[in-house]
């Protein structure tokens, strides 16, 4: 029964994102962790692969439309490539179970990974529920290389850790230190989480642990049927204030998977 649930959620993750154009693969991990009982390690690399998979998809329909900096997005997406697969090829693999003891309370390698999963779906979903600022950029695009090289290497290695893709960190990223219109910000990004993402999945987890391809192409495909059936709903719904709505349902996760890994387990 949690198996038929987690295949529906898959259908739902794929509809968030065709509804409201991204989001919802950050209920990958919760999905893969709670209804599949994937182990942390596993649950974290098969998100990777779907976050990626989807944005790809994503992105290209931005591309289509002109939105995709295709400069920036390797600009930015060589050190995040970076960060990911540093993070997935040696670092994952190389923690403990149990990271410390303290007075009998054994603070895990899951606890760790899903712990910063937690936290870091607060401003995940604080940028949902924010209104966006359209702007306007007067000029050619500047970058600033090195700081575009430390918040690649870190949103790289925190994809890495938690298997997201981190675009509440991205967007904002483009707009301020390469100076991008949102509108093109927000393809740009889907880009390069999707980059990053299947980068460091191929390079990190397919290298160093076995992959249940089936069942990751099964669920990855649910995925992509419902960001059309999103796509097209689309077209009757309005996405803002689902997107609200989304936010608030994402802190609700958030809270619960605190309250599941240290409390419950």
């Amino acid at each position: 029964m949690l198996h038929i649930f987690g295949y529906i959620s898959a259908l739902i993750i794929g509809v968030s994102l065709g509804l409201i154009g991204g989001g919802g693969s950050i209920l990958a991990v919760p999905v893969l962790a709670y209804l599949f009982s994937i182990n942390e390690k596993a649950a974290t690399a098969y998100s990777l692969f779907i976050v990626g998979a989807s944005a790809l998809l994503g992105g290209w329909k931005q591309h289509l439309k002109g939105f995709v900096d295709w400069k920036t997005a390797f600009v930015f997406g060589i050190p995040a490539i970076i960060g990911v697969t540093v993070v997935r090829h040696y670092v994952v693999p190389a923690m403990p179970n149990i990271l410390f003891e303290f007075q009998g309370f054994e603070f895990t390698r899951r606890m760790a990974m899903f712990g910063l999963f937690a936290i870091l779906m607060v401003p995940a979903a604080y940028s949902m529920l924010k209104k966006q600022k359209i702007k306007q950029v007067v000029g050619e695009v500047n970058y600033n290389y090195v700081l575009i090289l430390a918040e690649g290497l870190i949103v790289g290695g925190i994809t890495g850790m938690i298997g997201a893709g981190g675009g509440f960190l991205i967007i904002p990223a483009l707009v301020i230190l390469a100076n991008e219109e949102m509108k093109v910000a927000i393809g740009t990004s889907l880009i390069i989480i999707a980059i990053k993402s299947l980068m460091g999945f191929f390079l990190g987890d397919a290298l160093t642990m076995e992959i249940d391809w089936r069942f990751l192409g099964l669920f990855t495909g649910l995925s992509f049927l419902g960001i059309f059936i999103g796509s097209y709903l689309s077209n009757f719904i309005d996405g803002d204030k689902l997107k609200k709505g989304f936010g608030y349902f994402i802190l609700v996760m958030a809270a619960f998977i605190f309250y599941m890994e240290f409390f419950v387990q």
